[in-house]
């Protein structure tokens, strides 16, 4: 709205000061005068249409120049008082290539700029030549095009730039999402399937233990819903579910290890550091969880350690287990990828691979800053 009121007063200053001026000049040579009313109306017809240019953006520079071009030739407004029409067309010029396409703004302002170099040609004396006028035209009502046509394509190339920055954040937020759904699932239905297997192996030699199976796993599952509508939920805004697990819920995922038949030694330790930073934090978890749950799904029953140091400065991590895996599991899978990947967009290192002594070592260094 303020855009249209800048239009409308600077369409009564042309149209009201500057044009009107210019049409009540006198002929160079002297000549018979037009009356008063014609020159107000002139310099109003060719100022006042510059208040809806941004609306009707071609239409205006044609009825803008084809009156300058009228009124030049008819001598309204001498040659040497151009520079008031060619105000009021390098304006509308400027509008039509800020908002339409080059072609088109190109073949509208060419086809302007003829007629008002006809004009100008056809009233050549004194003041210039027929290539001077052309000249003149060109450099009075030109740049005015040219000015336009680059704010346009600053403003599309501007444009291009932030759609390309919501998509990257868009395909970055997708795979964060989907990180923390494989995480989630992974460990999960690792879970689900030891405690399954259980449960279908007892079930008619000891329903007791059956029963407590199918517990765990309903426990397990409702635990599992609750974490991916937590997953889903942060991509809406108020969303009351619990909040992003670190370092704090590391216990609970030793305890739920345990039920799939892994003895998990945790032990977190803490050298006078601050805050760890969220985003930290749930690496931090996820990293112990998948560890984990690789022990579950390849070398359980085993023993397992899982140490976490905080530094001031930095998050290690380190878990380790003397279990055995089949020869087509040390190969680097999805868990192993998301766990390099979510300690690469920290800055840390990551190593992964078996021990010399037997079993499988996870090692993890998380840089962090902690807010002053």
């Amino acid at each position: 709205m303020d855009l249209y009121i800048l239009d409308a007063v600077l369409a009564v200053a042309v149209g009201g000061l500057l044009c009107p001026y210019a049409a009540l000049e006198s002929p160079l040579h002297g000549g018979v005068r037009e009356p008063l009313w014609v020159s107000v109306l002139v310099g109003l017809t060719l100022g006042l249409p510059l208040a809806v240019r941004r609306r009707w953006p071609v239409p205006v520079a044609i009825v803008i120049s084809s009156i300058s071009t009228v009124a030049l030739v008819t001598g309204v407004i001498p040659n040497f008082a151009a520079a008031a029409p060619a105000f009021a067309i390098g304006l509308s010029f400027y509008t039509v290539a800020v908002s339409t396409t080059t072609r088109r703004s190109m073949l509208c302002a060419a086809g302007c700029l003829a007629l008002v170099s006809v004009a100008l040609v056809l009233t050549a004396g004194d003041l210039w030549s027929r290539t001077g006028a052309v000249a003149y035209a060109a450099v009075m009502i030109a740049p005015a095009w040219l000015i336009g046509w680059l704010i346009r394509e600053r403003r599309a190339l501007a444009a291009r730039q932030s759609e390309n920055l919501v998509r990257q954040a868009a395909t970055e937020e997708r795979l964060r999402v989907a990180r923390e759904l494989h995480d989630v699932v992974a460990h999960t239905l690792s879970l689900i399937v030891v405690k399954a297997a259980v449960a279908n192996h007892v079930a008619e030699a000891d329903p007791r233990e059956a029963g407590a199976a199918l517990r765990v796993i309903e426990e397990t599952g409702r635990s599992a819903l609750t974490d991916v509508r937590r997953v889903l939920g942060v991509l809406r805004e108020g969303t009351p579910y619990a909040p992003t697990p670190g370092l704090d819920e590391l216990p609970v995922l030793a305890e739920q290890a345990a039920i799939g038949g892994v003895d998990v030694r945790l032990d977190v330790r803490r050298e006078e550091a601050g805050a760890v930073p969220e985003s930290v934090g749930l690496a931090v978890y996820r990293i112990v969880q998948e560890a984990v749950t690789n022990v579950v799904k390849h070398a359980a029953p085993a023993a397992c350690r899982a140490t976490v140091t905080v530094l001031p400065t930095e998050v290690r991590v380190e878990v380790t287990d003397d279990g055995r895996r089949p020869v087509s599991t040390v190969g680097e899978g999805h868990g192993l990828i998301g766990m390099r990947e979510r300690v690469a967009l920290h800055g840390g290192e990551f190593h992964a691979g078996p021990r010399s002594d037997g079993g499988f070592a996870v090692t993890a260094n998380l840089p962090y800053r902690v807010a002053a």
